[in-house]
């Protein structure tokens, strides 16, 4: 198994105020990459593959400090842009073998228990929920019906019909034949000159298409945040990591 940790975004909604890259601002004096790779180290997981964009030559030096020069990396030139160009700059990496691939937004701190249940999930192509979220239009949703997903976005049409619904942390984990199957659909999205979308868009392709069978991990109750806004920094400090540090 690999893992691709997508850390190129300018992170715009906390710049201002912390101009480090997300990835690398720090919690209990380690920062979210570091506690990404120590995981994922743990778990087994040793093929792990960064794409940088925004402060990459702070978040290569901050590997080199840490001693963590085997850590595979890219750069996407156009990070300012949809993070689904960013996905596609990893495209190589996304289907280069018969191994399974890890999809991992950078700005998560979370309980390695999560990575976990997703990494050891007896389904080939998975998600991960947590029922237990605040609603509005940030959090990118994970709707169900029959043990199927039927909708993955943040805005949800309001005469769907679902019995489960949560939010998505995050991190996917796909086979190798949905990972090749994943390239292709991200690059009709890049030919069809949607540079701008977020990634999720090309996911969501996959989740809701019925030829593709993707389970979902319910991880309810178990820590985790995403580093948006500067709120979500002093929640993470004071809420969250307390939380993984005693479990």
């Amino acid at each position: 198994m690999k893992a691709i940790i997508l850390a190129a975004g300018v992170g715009n909604r906390i710049s201002s105020a912390h101009a480090t890259a997300k990835c690398l601002l720090e919690f209990d004096g380690t920062s979210l990459l570091e506690r990404h790779i120590r995981v994922l180290r743990k778990l087994g997981v040793t093929d792990i593959n960064l794409c940088l964009g925004h402060e990459a030559p702070a978040v290569l030096e901050r590997l080199q400090q840490k001693g963590l020069t085997d850590i595979s990396h890219k750069r996407n030139p156009l990070y300012n842009l949809g993070s689904i160009v960013s996905l596609w700059s990893m495209r190589d990496v996304l289907c280069d073998s018969t191994s399974d691939v890890l999809v991992m937004d950078a700005d998560v701190l979370y309980h390695p228990e999560i990575l976990s249940r997703l990494i050891h999930s007896p389904s080939k192509d998975c998600f991960l929920i947590d029922r237990h979220y605040i609603d509005g239009d940030e959090p990118v949703k994970i709707c169900i019906e029959n043990e199927k997903i039927v909708e993955f976005r943040k805005k949800i049409d309001p005469s769907l019909v679902y019995d489960r619904i949560g939010e998505s942390v995050g991190f996917f984990k796909f086979c190798a034949s949905t990972a090749a199957r994943l390239k292709e659909i991200i690059a009709a999205f890049i030919e069809a000159g949607m540079e701008s979308q977020p990634h999720e868009e090309a996911l969501r392709e996959l989740a809701i298409n019925t030829d593709y069978n993707i389970g979902v991990e319910d991880i309810t109750g178990l820590p985790w945040i995403e580093i948006d806004y500067p709120e979500d920094i002093e929640r993470a400090s004071h809420e969250i990591l307390p939380k993984i540090n005693v479990t």
